[in-house]
């Protein structure tokens, strides 16, 4: 039989790596446009964009929960097109923790792309490079080391969701129990033994990443300060 940790272990890396797959597609188009533009809703997407950061998850959950719901626009049309509802489904945990790590992976590309020189892309245009060949060629390789960061910080922050993930998962051996889900359980029924492994390894694989993100971003802000006093 195996054992239900690992389970949860395979739940948490699959939800982590989804949420970032997602992130990467609707998060990095949105980080641009948010470095980039000066209209007045960027002012307005912004504090929208990072109130995951502040919002107890348990308030998302709650508003997730609603909106999961059959009685609701979104909820009926899910049901109609799947014959399932969301809450207490991957696809639910799916959906809440790309809203709730959205931030954290938003902000450090933003970042890193408001350090992207104008007069780059420009000379590019005057070379016939489109939009699109502009982005690839020219800001992804310069902004390489914030995707990884921005990335990196998704995953993480995903591994270690709890409040949320309870709220609209629930407890579901098998579908919706992670790794925080696992733990807590292992501490509400005194098992101090399997809690400390666990604990120890989701405190060293933070602190790894961590490690990861802090030496990329000094890297990152010692090429940018090469970079200008080089101009």
């Amino acid at each position: 039989m195996i054992d239900p940790d690992l389970v949860s272990l395979t739940i948490t890396l699959k939800l982590a790596a989804v949420t970032t797959l997602i992130l990467f597609m609707v998060g990095t188009p949105l980080a641009w446009w948010l470095a980039r533009t000066r209209h007045i809703a960027g002012f307005l997407v912004e504090p929208l964009v990072a109130l995951p950061i502040v919002l107890p998850p348990t308030v998302l959950g709650f508003y997730f929960l609603i909106l999961f719901s059959p009685n609701s626009g979104f909820g009926k049309a899910w049901t109609s097109m799947t014959g399932s509802t969301l809450a207490f489904t991957f696809e639910g945990l799916v959906i809440g923790s790309v809203i709730y790590s959205l931030p954290f992976y938003v902000q450090p590309l933003q970042i890193a792309f408001s350090g992207v020189r104008q007069e780059l892309l420009d000379a590019a245009a005057t070379m016939g490079a489109g939009p699109m060949d502009r982005f690839v060629n020219i800001v992804v390789p310069i902004c390489r080391s914030g995707f990884v960061v921005a990335s990196t910080l998704a995953f993480a922050h995903t591994v270690g969701e709890f409040g949320i993930v309870l709220m609209i998962g629930g407890n579901i051996s098998g579908e919706t129990r992670v790794l925080s889900i696992a733990l807590f359980d292992h501490v509400e029924t005194l098992q101090y033994a399997r809690a400390h492994l666990m604990a120890a390894g989701l405190l060293i694989f933070s602190f790894t990443l961590l490690l990861i993100v802090y030496t990329l971003n000094r890297r990152q802000a010692g090429q940018f300060s090469r970079s200008d006093s080089g101009s």
